[in-house]
């Protein structure tokens, strides 16, 4: 998985699965925050998200979980992007 190259297709969505009070404190712009926790209970939400779907969290580590658990349910086209920061670098120089 090249980073930039998912992050440059106009159709990628960035889901970010920290908490609020930690996506409060900074995150990619354009982002959608849905914590970890939900990620169960809204599989039905990210299957009508726009694909490639790069999910982030503070360090790889929860959006790993949750890049595993979609692809569990069927979803294709789902990758960890790693840590927020990471993903905010590679936006930038995607664009």
């Amino acid at each position: 998985m090249d980073l930039r190259s998912l992050l440059s297709d106009p159709a990628c969505t960035i889901v970010d699965v920290r908490t609020p009070a930690e996506f409060m404190g900074g995150h990619v712009v354009g982002s959608i925050n849905i914590p970890l926790q939900e990620v169960p209970d809204r599989v039905e939400e990210f299957r009508r998200m726009a694909r490639p779907l790069v999910l982030c969290c503070a360090s790889g580590n929860r959006s790993g979980q949750a890049a595993y658990f979609l692809e569990q349910h069927g979803l294709d086209q789902v990758y960890n992007g790693g840590g927020w920061l990471q993903v905010n670098h590679a936006v930038a120089q995607a664009r």
